[in-house]
């Protein structure tokens, strides 16, 4: 009889344990990532309650605005965009009938007046109407909408960074959408259902592309910084090499001859290329690529499903390592193989730009600048941090003078700015099975003292067109708006 009710008494613990761990879960362990979740409707239907903060641009420019709608105990706040289309992407929707994305959803607990369990207690012991807090972006006004008319509804993304802060001054990403429209339900099928123009994908955080030659920027940072390479060293840039024993031509089969890695970037010469990403390595080549960012979801204040990471990935769409055996040379200049292809997102190759022209030390990325307090008071400012040192600034000053040889003399004189020395590297890659063009340019301006680092990227150009025509110059327009 003892020994049945041991049994029993032993059976009703590991139940309870059971139901003890099951419930603190989703209860504690797991809260944050449950309530972050796109399809929980519980924070959502609480906040259509409460009036939500305003989310500015760094200007003070209203992005998002709550309005009521009703009255009494029937009362509730919708959601309204007064810039339409402009910063979609960034800002997001949030919606009870459609969840939530962008700023909308990462920064939702200061947009509500979340508060923590002893501030929530004082408050209704003082009867006081929740009220959600204002978020100001570090967004520029006049940069995104000038980057979302370079674009010119092509399908494409620009991303514009401070380089000394980290600071996202643009984020556009094109087809765009009007979330105003999101609530519709037949827009919103619509909107889900464009399978080839993808309108609801933010292309800055979310789409991966072959970058051609703007990854050379990323060669170039790991064969000066490791001491293998200066920017005077010589190479021979012959067309036709062989590269993990197949050949590689440059450009139109042009031949270089010896020439030094300057004139080797400003040209963008292929084969040197190659054989300097042979050179360096694998596993030398991934370590400057984990430097600059790549191999991890960028830490920026952003929702983590609205973002990939860039890198070497294969034909399953691993990424990669430096111990996977993929062809070194030809990663090198923006391309690869099944067993590992470079593919990057345009706020990355922001990153690359910003990196160099901040000598050698990356800033995270970030799109919220202050949270202000229905009262006025600053409850949060976001202050730059320094995300990693990826180069000396030694190598990184080289590295930008190469750059600027790029733009003065090189395949990048469309992103040239009247007084003001630019530095760039531009970038074609054939995509389609070499029917169409994936153009790039990433660059900085001044060369001396940045204010701002840019990658522009079109998908699906024409054969033909390159990177430096067509990219550049929308590099040019967003940077001199910036600037000016």
């Amino acid at each position: 009889m003892n020994r049945q009710i041991v049994q029993l008494f032993g059976l009703s613990m590991i139940l309870f344990a059971a139901l003890v761990g099951f419930t603190s879960r989703w209860t504690v362990f797991e809260a944050e990532d449950l309530k972050d979740q796109a399809l929980n409707r519980r924070s959502l239907i609480e906040a259509q309650q409460i009036p939500r903060g305003l989310i500015r641009a760094a200007d003070g420019t209203v992005l998002a605005r709550s309005v009521p709608r009703g009255s009494g105990q029937r009362r509730i706040f919708e959601r309204t965009y007064p810039e339409g289309n402009q910063f979609a992407h960034a800002v997001g929707y949030s919606f009870l009938s459609r969840g939530s994305a962008g700023i909308e959803r990462f920064r939702n607990d200061e947009l509500t007046g979340e508060e923590d369990e002893f501030s929530s207690i004082f408050s209704e012991l003082q009867s006081k109407q929740a009220e959600g807090s204002d978020v100001t972006t570090t967004l520029d006004m006049n940069a995104q909408r000038t980057a979302l008319d370079a674009l010119g509804g092509r399908q494409g993304a620009i991303v514009a960074i401070e380089p000394s802060t980290g600071r996202v001054r643009a984020m556009a990403s094109s087809p765009d959408f009007d979330p105003n429209e999101v609530p519709d339900g037949d827009r919103f099928r619509q909107l889900n259902s464009d399978e080839e123009a993808r309108p609801v994908v933010n292309r800055t955080t979310q789409a991966n592309f072959q970058p051609g030659s703007t990854f050379k920027v990323v060669t170039a940072a790991a064969a000066l910084d490791s001491g293998k390479f200066t920017p005077d060293s010589i190479v021979d840039g012959s067309s036709g090499q062989l590269v993990s024993g197949v050949p590689l031509a440059n450009f139109g089969g042009q031949d270089f001859g010896s020439i030094t890695l300057t004139d080797a970037l400003t040209n963008s010469v292929n084969t040197v290329w190659a054989q300097v990403g042979e050179q360096v390595g694998r596993k030398t080549l991934v370590e400057y690529m984990s430097r600059f960012g790549f191999n991890s979801d960028p830490p920026l204040d952003y929702p983590e499903d609205q973002m990939n990471a860039s890198g070497i990935r294969n034909a399953e769409g691993r990424l990669v390592d430096g111990d996977d055996g993929f062809d070194a040379g030809r990663v090198a200049i923006g391309q690869g193989g099944a067993e590992g292809q470079i593919q990057v997102t345009p706020l990355q190759m922001a990153m690359v730009a910003s990196a160099v022209g901040n000598g050698g030390k990356l800033m995270r990325p970030q799109l919220t600048e202050k949270v202000v307090a229905p009262d006025g008071r600053v409850e949060q400012r976001f202050e730059p941090q320094e995300q990693s040192r990826v180069m000396s600034a030694e190598s990184a000053g080289a590295l930008a003078q190469m750059m600027s040889r790029v733009v003065e003399e090189g395949t990048g004189t469309a992103a040239a700015l009247s007084g003001v020395p630019v530095a760039g590297k531009t970038g074609t890659a054939e995509v389609a099975g070499a029917q169409l063009n994936q153009l790039w340019f990433i660059g900085f301006a001044p060369v001396e003292n940045p204010q701002v680092a840019v990658a522009v990227t079109l998908e699906d150009q024409p054969l033909g067109t390159q990177g430096g025509q067509v990219a550049a110059p929308l590099a040019a327009q967003v940077m001199e708006t910036l600037l000016r």
